[in-house]
C-alpha cells in the first residue's frame, strides 16, 4: 500500500484500493482460441491486462485525479472501484466496509455513497426521460418513503446548484446542449447526498470555455458538500487546477504517486517527466519535450520487469527484468523506478 500509518493518522480514509487485478478476457469462441503450433493444435487464450496491482487510497475530502495515456487502465480502474467490473484480485473498501465481494442487493446501501459522472453525458442520460425524471428515478428508489413535495423540492434545488434552470426539467437531453447535458449529470450524481464522486474524464467532451464552468461546479459542489473525488483526466491542466493529489499510470500500473504541487515541481519517474514536458508553457522561446522513444507496448502483452523500460532512456538489466515497487521518497512522493531508487543521474 502507498501509505503508512503516518501518513493517514491526521486523515480519514474514505476510499482504500488494495492491489486491484482487473483482466479482459478477449480470446473469442473456441475456435478463435485454437492455434496450429510446433505441429500441433493448441488452446490460447487473450488477455488485455488493463489492471496491475494498483493500491490507492483515498482521504475524506480531497480530490484525487489519475492521469496516463489513453489505454492505460485509469476508467478501468474507475469502473472496478464502482463495481460496474468485478476485480480479478485485490480489495475495495469503502471505509472499513469491503465492498468487491458484494452482491447487487449487498451493493445498495452503498450507491449512495458512491456516485458517478461519466465522459459522454448524451450517452448517460436516458433519451426517453426528462430531466425531472431522471432526477427522480435514483430519489425513489433509494428514499420510497420520501414524500412528493419532497421530492420536487430536492429536484429544483439540485438543479440551482448545477446551473440549470428548474423551469426546464420538462425537457429531453437533446433539447440540452453538452456543457447542460454533463450539469444534468452531475446534478443526478449529487442528488443523493453522495460522499465520494468518482468522475471519468467528465469535461473532456466539452469545449474549453465550458470545461472551465463544468470544473468550477465540480469544485464549488466539493467544498460545499465536502465531497471526495477520484477524478479521471488525461488532461494535466485540469489535474493542476483540481487535485490534491495525482497518481500517473502507464499501461495498467501505478507509476507515481504524490501531492499535486510536488509533482508538477519536481516529478519523479521518468514518464511523469515526459507527460509534463508536453504541456505547452507561456513565454518558452524553444520547445523542451522529452521525447519518448519506440511505441506504447500492447496490454495483451506486457513487457517483462517495468513496464516502461522500453521506452526509458535510463533502463538497465534490472528494468528489464525486475518489476520495481512503489518506494516513498524524502519530499513524500510515492515512485516506482529503479532509476530514482539507485539515485542515478536523471537530470
Amino acid at each position: 500500500m502507498p501509505y503508512d500509518i503516518e501518513d493517514m493518522k491526521n486523515n480519514t480514509p474514505i476510499l482504500t484500493i488494495k492491489n486491484v487485478v482487473k483482466h479482459f478476457d478477449i480470446s473469442g469462441g473456441l475456435l478463435d482460441q485454437l492455434k496450429f503450433k510446433n505441429g500441433r493444435i493448441v488452446r490460447e487464450k487473450t488477455t488485455v491486462k488493463a489492471v496491475n496491482d494498483v493500491s490507492l487510497t483515498i482521504n475524506k475530502g480531497e480530490t484525487l485525479s489519475v492521469v496516463g495515456e489513453s489505454g492505460c487502465g485509469k476508467s478501468t480502474l474507475a469502473r472496478v472501484v464502482m463495481g460496474l467490473y468485478p476485480p480479478n484480485a485485490g480489495e475495495i473498501y469503502y471505509k472499513e466496509d469491503r465492498i468487491d465481494q458484494l452482491t447487487h442487493k449487498e451493493m445498495l446501501p452503498f450507491r449512495k455513497k458512491m456516485q458517478m459522472i461519466f465522459q459522454d453525458p448524451y450517452a448517460s442520460l436516458n433519451p426517453r426521460k426528462t430531466v425531472k425524471q431522471t432526477l427522480e428515478e435514483p430519489l425513489r428508489f433509494h428514499n420510497p418513503k420520501m414524500t412528493r413535495a419532497a421530492i420536487h423540492d430536492k429536484i429544483m434545488s439540485v438543479m440551482k446548484q448545477v446551473g440549470v434552470d428548474p423551469a426546464w426539467s420538462s425537457r429531453y437531453p437533446h433539447e440540452f446542449s453538452g456543457g447542460q447535458r454533463q450539469r444534468i449529470s452531475i446534478a443526478r450524481a449529487l442528488i443523493l447526498d453522495p460522499d465520494l464522486i468518482v468522475a471519468d474524464e467528465p469535461v473532456s467532451a466539452l469545449d474549453v470555455s465550458i470545461q472551465a464552468q463544468i470544473l468550477n461546479l465540480l469544485m464549488d459542489a466539493g467544498r460545499d458538500r465536502g465531497l471526495t473525488y477520484l477524478f479521471i483526466t488525461h488532461d494535466l491542466s485540469v489535474v493542476e487546477h483540481i487535485s490534491t493529489r495525482v497518481a500517473v499510470m502507464y499501461l495498467g500500473t501505478l507509476c507515481e504517486l504524490a501531492k499535486t504541487e510536488d509533482l508538477f515541481a519536481t516529478p519523479a519517474h521518468p514518464y511523469t517527466r515526459a507527460l509534463l514536458s508536453a504541456i505547452p508553457r507561456v513565454g518558452e522561446t524553444r520547445p523542451k519535450n522529452i521525447k519518448l522513444k519506440g511505441e506504447v507496448p500492447t496490454p495483451v502483452n506486457l513487457p517483462t520487469g517495468c513496464v516502461f523500460h522500453g521506452r526509458c532512456v535510463y533502463a538497465d538489466a534490472r528494468c528489464k527484468n525486475e518489476v520495481p515497487k512503489l518506494l516513498k521518497l524524502d519530499t513524500g512522493t510515492f515512485v516506482a523506478c529503479h532509476a530514482v531508487e539507485e539515485k542515478r543521474n536523471m537530470d
